[in-house]
């Protein structure tokens, strides 16, 4: 992990969690975005399904490239399952988004989390 040691006493970074109740199939939930004055790494993604039969699709949405890029697509998670993103990270830039899309026949409900080290860049 970059900085771990150091970046827990560092006072241009932190540790901070985000997260999103997803609960509307087809809608786009923004997870996380990168503020304009850092660079942020993510550690941690980690999504819960608490009933019904869900799909979940993770998008990367990359500023620099205009674009959207798939980090999970169509995973089926029943009742009770989950799927954890974690040993590396992905490295965000300033207006980056993590993207939540769920899709069920009912109702969806689903609970998406990241954990992110903001590192922020001094001005000037």
């Amino acid at each position: 992990m970059p900085g771990l040691q150091g970046s827990l006493s560092s006072k241009n970074t932190r540790y901070i969690s985000y997260n999103v109740s997803a609960g509307v199939s087809g809608t786009t939930y923004t997870l996380y975005e990168c503020p304009a004055n850092s660079t942020a790494y993510m550690h941690l993604l980690y999504a819960a399904n608490a009933d019904g039969t869900t799909t979940l699709t993770i998008k990367w949405y990359r500023v620099r490239y205009a674009d959207t890029f798939v980090i999970l697509g169509g995973k089926n998670l029943g009742s009770g399952e989950f799927v954890q993103l974690s040993n590396g990270f992905i490295v965000l830039e300033p207006g980056d988004k993590i993207q939540v899309i769920v899709t069920a026949t009912g109702t969806p409900n689903m609970d998406v989390l990241c954990t992110i080290e903001e590192v922020f860049k001094p001005v000037g």
